[in-house]
C-alpha cells in the first residue's frame, strides 16, 4: 500500500487540496476510488494531493492498528502516551504536513451501518463546498462533541475541512458515490472544468456524543444512522445504568462497546433547510 501522497499540479495557477481515501482501513470506497481515478486524472489548475489515510490497516482490512487515525489530529496534551506511540499517531503528524499545505480537504468515508444514508460532514465554513456533494444531507458539530478528525484540523487552522459518508461500507455503490464525490470535489474547487449543481440540502446539528463508563455498553436494538428516538427512550445499558435520551433526536454511529472510554453513539436534531 502506497505510503506517500501523490501529487497533481494544473497549467495554471489555483488553489490546493488534499483528498483522502482509507483512513478508517475497512472503509473501502475511498481508496477504490482513488484506484480507479489515479491512472487518468488530469489537474488543470493548482495543486491536489491525493493519498490514503491509513496503509497499515488498508492493508489488514481493519478500521485501525494501534489507535483511531481520525482522533489523531487533536493536539498532544489531548492524547494519551499510549496514542502517540501509536502507528496512527505518527501518520497523522506526516499527513499533517500536506494538510497545512491545502485549503481546503476532502476526506472520504463509510458506515458500519447496513443501511446508512449518504451524507457530509461539514462545518458552516464548508457549506459552499458540501451543497455541490452527492448528498442530500449534512451533519456539523462533529468539531466540538468527536474532535481529532482530518476535517476538525483543518477547520483548526482555518481551512475547509470536508468528509463525505458514502454509505455502508460494504455497498459497491459506495465506491461510485466515492468517485462522484471527489470529481464533484475536484470542479467545486477550480482544479477542473466540469458542470456541477448545488442541491438542497437538510442540515442536522450534533449535541451530544456518548462515552461508555464501563466495559459493558449494549444497545436496546441495534438503530440505524438517523433513527429517530423519542425523549426518555431508552438507547442502552453501560453497566448497570440505563442510558436514556434527553429529548427528542436521532442517534447515528452506534454500536455496542466492550469498554471504558469508547465512543458509543453520537445524538443530533434536524434544522432549517439551506
Amino acid at each position: 500500500m502506497l505510503e506517500d501522497m501523490i501529487e497533481f499540479r494544473g497549467k495554471e495557477p489555483g488553489p490546493t487540496s488534499v483528498i483522502l481515501g482509507g483512513v478508517h482501513g475497512n472503509e473501502t470506497c475511498g481508496v477504490e476510488a482513488i484506484r480507479n481515478i489515479l491512472p487518468n486524472l488530469a489537474i488543470e489548475k493548482g495543486r491536489v494531493f491525493i493519498g490514503y489515510g491509513n496503509p497499515r490497516a488498508i492493508a489488514a482490512n481493519q478500521r485501525f492498528t494501534e489507535a483511531n487515525l481520525n482522533r489523531m489530529f487533536k493536539p498532544d496534551d489531548q492524547l494519551s502516551q499510549r496514542e502517540k506511540e501509536s502507528y496512527e499517531y505518527g501518520r497523522a503528524q506526516f499527513l499533517k504536513t500536506y494538510l497545512n499545505q491545502a485549503d481546503a480537504l476532502l476526506d472520504i468515508h463509510a458506515s458500519r451501518v447496513q443501511h446508512s444514508r449518504r451524507f457530509v460532514i461539514c462545518e458552516d465554513n464548508g457549506l459552499p463546498t458540501a451543497k455541490y456533494l452527492p448528498a442530500d444531507l449534512v451533519v456539523s458539530g462533529l468539531d466540538a462533541v468527536q474532535p481529532g478528525g482530518t476535517d476538525y484540523y483543518m477547520n483548526s487552522i482555518g481551512k475547509i475541512g470536508v468528509c463525505i459518508e458514502c454509505g455502508y461500507l460494504g455497498d459497491p455503490e459506495s465506491t461510485d458515490m466515492a468517485v462522484k464525490s471527489i470529481f464533484s470535489f475536484l470542479a467545486t474547487r477550480g482544479h477542473v472544468t466540469r458542470e456541477t449543481s448545488s442541491r438542497e440540502q437538510s442540515r442536522l446539528q450534533v449535541f451530544y456524543m456518548y462515552v461508555t463508563k464501563s466495559s459493558s455498553f449494549s444497545l436496546a436494538k441495534p438503530f440505524e444512522d438517523f433513527e429517530t428516538l423519542r425523549e426518555g427512550q431508552l438507547i442502552g445499558q453501560d453497566g448497570i445504568e440505563e442510558i436514556h435520551a434527553p429529548r427528542d433526536c436521532v442517534i447515528l454511529f452506534s454500536g455496542n462497546r466492550q469498554k471504558a472510554g469508547d465512543e458509543a453513539f453520537l445524538l443530533g436534531t434536524y434544522k432549517t433547510t439551506t
